[in-house]
């Protein structure tokens, strides 16, 4: 057991916080009879990089992963069987900064955990002996080649100082054990390669263009003569006239500690110099190159780096700019799931809890991200607060600041404790979900009813008769990035108005999600209670937000989240979606909803009739529009509809997999797939804006396919759907059938 080491430290110094140190190198000899099959199980506080007899352990990068290290520290266990040998051996193992104390966030806070790096690891046979463990006879040196290391800032690594001649002793640590768990087989891995064109820039500059935004590092080979220097900058985009840039990193000063830098600076040895950073990761497509070693004959490849998961969905249709909008959002994604879903991969790396809310329905299509959303979802429940208030940020990257410190329990945020264990138990079916995160839903819903019935604001509200389930206060985010609203200011305005008819509409779903989980776990007198929380809240944002049973609002977000979530019955429905439909075509066809409604907006017109209008919003190309950043080249999501401006300037992030979640319509809209609680659907919803249109998932029943294509006016359809299941196919024309998959004859 991992538990039989003991922790190290490396560093034998009083740490100064203020102080940047070189990566710690420690390393062990030691003898086996002969050769043994054996188990490496190994965490630090930091990240870690093993090798054992000169080869690496494993094929995993960025380990232990991100995480609230001082609640819950994973370890990992590899086997270690084939680098072993007979007679005498040699662990080596590099310790780097990482998420424990290197710059993190927006704020790029350091130390957020701790201020010493420390190892704990294990060595034992199959039978449980221990071999090997961290202890005192290790010996330790800041003398490597890694001179500076951080997932942000990068890597100076000085090739000069490979051969380590400087050892000294570790000290023991007495660090909490009790954190400890084993990691899933989910871990953080190499995997696309992007091979890199050098071009000359206008103003002289040399730089490569990898041709994919991503997540991850680049990896390069180049003959030098020693003491040579190469010195990447990475960023996302080329400017208005065609020049690198990094300004869309911002908000982020170069003068603080977080700042923007996120490079490389490698100092070359003799000959043949093979390298890629082990403690950093960044978000680009382009990395600027400043050296003087001649580079005919030199390679530069970007890695891409994401958690292990398989690729489940594919989609293809007649417009070539929907299929590379497809393809941005899994890159998105790809770029985002590192360990745990984060906003982008360049200035924030946040767990923001609203991000995974509102993609978990379309992730899930994309890639099988089960186990990614299960981990995260365990640090979400660790930064729950004991009054039950769910952190925006999981786990946490930065101090206690605004965004901490102010704005708890933001509607849309916060609910996502709610809504991720619900998806994820409709498409995978496992009860182990909801038993692992009922507590921490329950608790979120329970601050929610106690928020509702103290407000500050009630006499405003007074004659509402369900105003104690009014959620009329609280400092919330809003609907967030509206293209023709300033939402900072919009969010500062809600401190003191509120927004109910966003805040309450999110406390019915929350309470009425938490009534289902509690059914499916056999909480029968639970499920009542909060179908009746669900009930009143429903009644509430009726009261508040229906006149003549129409929503008083010229926002489309308003009409698209009541229609999404069940809040309007009977004739309201069509009624509203009516407004919203005329909403949208009064806008030319082009969204206002922001961060929180746009994942629903294309499929809840379709739902109600308006299909027309949803294929014309999707395959909008003016600005805001998903297809807009498509013609401006992106390859993949962007932060802002207007990321990069008419003008070619950029300012914000390009690579937020969120907009993205508009890829659901994709699978369950157009080509039909729905899935949920082991019942198969095929209801396509064609039209002739397409010629045709294909989508396969692999479901946890097996690869689900659907297709229309157009042929003399009229769709034609195929299906199919795995063996021994049955799917229910509903035609455009309201006609329906039952299918059954065959089973192959042998």
């Amino acid at each position: 057991m991992i538990t039989e080491g003991k922790w190290i430290y490396p560093e034998a110094y009083e740490i100064d916080p203020a102080m940047r140190y070189p990566a710690s190198y420690l390393r062990r000899r030691f003898t086996l009879d002969q050769k043994t099959e054996a188990t490496l199980s190994i965490t630090c506080h930091g990240l870690y990089v093993a090798f054992i007899n000169g080869k690496r352990v494993g094929n995993h990068v960025l380990e232990p992963g991100p995480g609230n290290y001082p609640k819950r520290l994973e370890y990992q266990k590899t086997d270690v069987s084939a680098l072993l040998q007979a007679g005498e051996n040699t662990i080596l193992i590099i310790l780097g900064d990482g998420w424990f104390r290197g710059c993190t966030g927006i704020d790029g806070c350091r130390n957020l955990f701790g201020n010493r790096l420390a190892l704990l690891c294990t060595l034992e046979d199959l039978h449980g002996n221990v071999l090997l463990q961290s202890d005192e006879a290790w010996e330790a040196s800041q003398s490597g080649p890694i001179r500076a290391d951080d997932l942000e800032q990068g890597e100076t690594y000085d090739a000069l100082m490979e051969e380590i001649s400087d050892w000294h002793p570790v000290l023991i640590g007495e660090e909490d054990k009790s954190v400890l768990v084993q990691a899933d087989e989910c871990r953080i891995s190499e995997h696309e390669r992007f091979p890199g064109k050098l071009i000359m820039t206008p103003n002289g500059e040399r730089v490569l263009d990898f041709s994919q935004n991503l997540a991850g590092y680049v990896r390069f080979s180049v003959n030098a003569e020693a003491g040579g220097k190469i010195v990447l900058w990475h960023g996302e985009t080329l400017d208005e006239n065609g020049n690198f840039t990094q300004a869309n990193y911002d908000p982020g000063d170069r003068n603080r500690e977080g700042g923007i830098p996120q490079k490389i600076v490698y100092t070359c040895k003799e000959g043949l110099n093979e390298y890629a950073p082990s403690f950093s990761i960044f978000g680009f497509r382009y990395a600027k190159v400043e050296t003087d070693i001649p580079l005919e004959s030199a390679s530069f490849e970007a890695v891409s780096v994401y958690s292990d998961m398989e690729e489940a969905g594919y989609f293809e249709c007649s417009d070539e700019d929907v299929n590379q909008l497809f393809r941005n959002a899994v890159w998105s994604m790809k770029s985002n799931f590192c360990g745990i879903p984060t906003d982008c991969p360049t200035r924030e790396r946040a767990g923001w809890t609203g991000d995974a809310g509102v993609f978990v329905d379309t992730g899930m299509f994309l890639m099988d991200c089960e186990k990614v959303y299960r981990k995260w979802l365990r640090e979400v429940a660790l930064g729950q607060s004991a009054e039950g208030v769910v952190p925006n940020i999981a786990p946490p990257n930065n101090l206690s600041g605004f965004i901490t410190r102010l704005i708890k329990g933001s509607a849309g945020w916060g609910d996502a404790a709610v809504i991720v264990p619900m998806a994820l138990y409709r498409v995978y079916g496992d009860k182990a979900i909801l038993e692992e995160n009922y507590p921490m839903m329950k608790a979120w819903v329970g601050f929610l009813i106690r928020r509702a019935r103290k407000s500050k604001l009630k006499n405003r509200f007074r004659k509402n008769p369900y105003r104690d389930y009014l959620m009329d206060t609280g400092f919330h985010f809003g609907e967030w990035c509206e293209p023709d609203v300033d939402s900072t200011a919009a969010m500062k305005e809600n401190l003191t108005k509120g927004v109910p008819e966003l805040a309450t509409a999110y406390f019915y779903r929350s309470a009425a999600l938490l009534s289902e989980a509690a059914g499916i776990l056999g909480k029968t007198d639970e499920k009542e209670r909060y179908a009746e929380v669900a009930e009143n809240a429903k009644n509430a944002w009726r009261y508040w937000t229906l006149k003549d049973g129409k929503i008083e609002s010229k926002r489309q977000a308003d009409y698209v989240r009541a229609l999404a979530f069940g809040l309007l019955d009977g004739e309201e429905k069509q009624t509203n979606a009516a407004i919203l439909n005329g909403l949208v075509k009064e806008n030319g066809y082009h969204l206002n909803t922001g961060f929180l409604s746009t994942p629903y907006i294309c499929q809840v017109l379709a739902d109600y009739g308006y299909v027309d209008s949803a294929y014309r919003l999707l395959l909008q190309k003016t600005c805001p529009s998903w297809l807009y950043a498509v013609g401006k080249g992106a390859t993949t999501i962007w932060e802002n509809w207007d990321a990069v401006r008419e003008d070619g300037t950029v300012y914000s992030s390009l690579n937020h997999y969120s907009y993205g979640a508009v890829c659901r319509f994709l699978f369950s809209g157009i080509c039909g797939i729905r899935y949920e609680n082991g019942e198969i659907t095929i209801a396509p919803q064609p039209d002739p804006q397409l010629r045709f249109a294909k989508a396969r998932w692999k479901s946890p029943v097996g690869i689900i396919q659907s297709e229309w294509r157009y042929e003399n006016g009229k769709p034609v359809f195929t299906v199919s759907i795995p063996a021994g299941k049955e799917a229910k196919v509903i035609l455009p024309d309201g006609r329906n059938f039952m299918v059954r998959g065959e089973k192959t004859k042998r």
